[in-house]
């Protein structure tokens, strides 16, 4: 039987981020300002791939995290190969210093993202989940907070912490302090990384995440008119 952590992006999107989510057949995506992960059923067919192309529009690109073979004329832009950890062994631990984010804070968070990169963040994405922060003399100086949310699941994203501020144990820190809002709620955390990024994965294996999958994440581009 199918795990919702096989599709997370559908179960989210047909689930608890139903609310984030624009519809064109059996396919979903949040809304251009919130994310840019898409939510197909598992074996999508000749409709659910012309859902997919009207989201793009001709000769758009779109990104997808499934693995199945694109139709005739679409053309992969790029191949990024990820790791999917489940958390069920994480139970997290508050952080004093971290303070809740808001969308007052989303400046901020834009700046921080565009100077760390640790994937896509976008003027709503703070929309998904709870954001949490810590500022030095005022300035955002590390963030992480929360991304899809498959029914009984909260994944853990956008974990990055300035420059100069790094060795200081923020990042782990923050990842607990997620991990712990989530458990309150009774649900498991759980994370996506590149599986290039191994200082990353290693500090998150120290953390009790543990390897549950390979995700191949893809930028594909659809035929044009």
């Amino acid at each position: 039987m199918a795990h919702v952590l096989d599709n997370p992006g559908w179960a989210a999107l047909t689930g608890p981020h139903a609310h984030l989510a624009e519809v064109r057949g059996g396919v979903r995506r949040y809304r251009p300002d919130v994310s840019v992960f898409i939510g197909v059923p598992a074996d999508p067919g000749p409709d659910d791939w012309a859902a997919i192309a009207s989201f793009a529009g001709p000769g758009g690109t779109i990104s997808l995290t499934f693995d199945a073979p694109l139709p005739d004329g679409w053309e992969i832009v790029q191949n990024i190969e990820g790791v999917q950890l489940d958390g069920s062994a994480v139970q997290g631990e508050p952080f004093g210093e971290a303070v809740v984010l808001t969308p007052a804070d989303v400046p901020d968070m834009l700046d921080l993202v565009a100077r760390t990169e640790p994937g896509p963040f976008l003027p709503r994405t703070i929309e998904m989940g709870t954001y949490l922060g810590v500022r030095h003399e005022g300035k955002l100086v590390a963030m992480a907070g929360e991304r899809l949310h498959p029914p009984g699941w909260t994944e853990i994203s956008a974990v990055c912490t300035d420059a100069s501020f790094r060795g200081q144990g923020l990042a782990t820190r923050l990842v607990l302090a997620v991990a712990a809002g989530i458990r309150a709620r009774g649900e498991t955390p759980f994370m996506h990384a590149s599986a290039s990024n191994v200082d990353a994965i290693r500090l998150y294996e120290k953390l009790g995440f543990t390897l549950r999958a390979r995700r191949l994440f893809r930028q594909v581009r659809v035929p044009g008119a």
